[in-house]
């Protein structure tokens, strides 16, 4: 093998086949969990085992975060919303009529993080009109990982058995 088809193989636009498809999907999944509303949940861990400043500091950076997402969302919201349906809409308009693999990748990556975003969304207006103290806030923001992590294992799901259709579909070898 040369070099370029060396470096063509590792950039390969076949998505379910690709190592680095579904090495993006376990990163971003892990980030959609590991950040709840923009707070990290090592974070919320630490207050609800030491309290004290520990969850000073989680109760203002859970609310400073509530309130940036609902300022995004009053100031361009309805433009984000606009913009992102289009893109999901283009996506999976070329994945599913046209038959492109990396559109219908997209789609499975996109579309359940985005309902996973919307949950983010919904859950901020909720902290930002009513604030939550202490072991509650801890209560909640677990609650809401626990949601996301479920959200994200039936999207892995339903990903990994589309994409093992889609690769036992394709003839091996051009045969």
């Amino acid at each position: 093998m040369d070099f370029y088809s060396t470096v063509f193989s590792t950039i390969d636009l076949r998505s379910f086949s690709n190592i680095w498809f579904w090495i993006a999907i376990a990163v971003a999944w892990s980030n959609m969990t590991h950040f709840i509303i923009g707070v990290p949940f090592d974070m919320v861990l630490r207050a609800r085992r030491r309290g004290g400043q520990a969850m000073a500091d989680l109760e203002d950076l859970a609310l400073i975060q509530a309130r940036r997402r609902g300022e995004i969302m009053r100031s361009s919201g309805v433009w984000i919303v606009g913009i992102w349906t289009a893109i999901l809409t283009t996506l999976a308009v070329l994945g599913f009529g046209f038959g492109e693999e990396l559109a219908q990748a997209m789609t499975f990556l996109l579309v359940p993080m985005s309902v996973a975003t919307g949950l983010g969304l919904g859950f901020a207006d909720k902290l930002e009109r009513a604030p939550l103290r202490g072991s509650a806030l801890t209560r909640k923001l677990t609650l809401h990982r626990v949601m996301i992590q479920g959200l994200g294992l039936v999207a892995i799901l339903i990903t990994t058995m589309w994409g093992t259709l889609h690769n036992l579909s394709i003839p091996v070898f051009g045969l």
